[in-house]
């Protein structure tokens, strides 16, 4: 606390006044997030596109915070507009035909791909670099792929279509 206290130019006390400790203040973070993110409209529209647009949006609100991640993950989520946020993903799921047993698990799998997709954004422009000629394979691969900001937008891209083809496939099966 004291160090955020310098950091905002208060005393720790006034923080105290505010916030009970520091998990009511990670929660207060995580739902000021959450309300930049636009919320799923259950409007009938393709559950796909609805969670992609979910998921764009929860990945850029993580990317302009990436210290708070580690946070996000340390305590158990209390936020009000997250666990909100979570039953709309929920219903979704419900309606798409997710097996109740298998909805949290599939909004943990989402976490985990917005949380390390937003941590890929803060990488360096060059993640790779060889100076040896015993990976060709590699090498040319780093050499075709996109660089920064694209190579993490074109592989969140990815993954998201592959995901969410997975589920597809999973609902299909039955």
């Amino acid at each position: 606390m004291a160090e955020l206290a310098t950091r905002l130019g208060v005393s720790a006390s006034s923080i105290y006044h505010h916030f009970s400790g520091r998990t009511a203040i990670v929660e207060a973070l995580r739902a000021r997030m959450a309300t930049a993110i636009d919320p799923l409209p259950l409007d009938g529209s393709d559950w796909g596109e609805q969670v992609g647009r979910w998921m764009r949006g929860y990945r850029r609100a993580l990317a302009e915070h990436p210290a708070l991640i580690p946070l996000l993950n340390e305590q158990t989520m209390t936020a009000g507009p997250v666990l909100h946020a979570y039953e709309r993903i929920a219903i979704l799921l419900r309606r798409t035909g997710v097996p109740v047993r298998e909805v949290v698990l599939w909004i943990g799998v989402l976490d985990c791909y917005a949380l390390g997709a937003a941590l890929d954004l803060a990488a360096p422009d060059e993640v790779w670099r060889l100076e040896r000629d015993d990976l060709p394979t590699l090498g040319d691969a780093i050499s075709a792929a996109p660089r920064g900001r694209d190579r993490a937008d074109e592989a969140f891209g990815l993954g998201l279509d592959a995901l969410l083809t997975g589920l597809r496939t999973r609902l299909a099966a039955g």
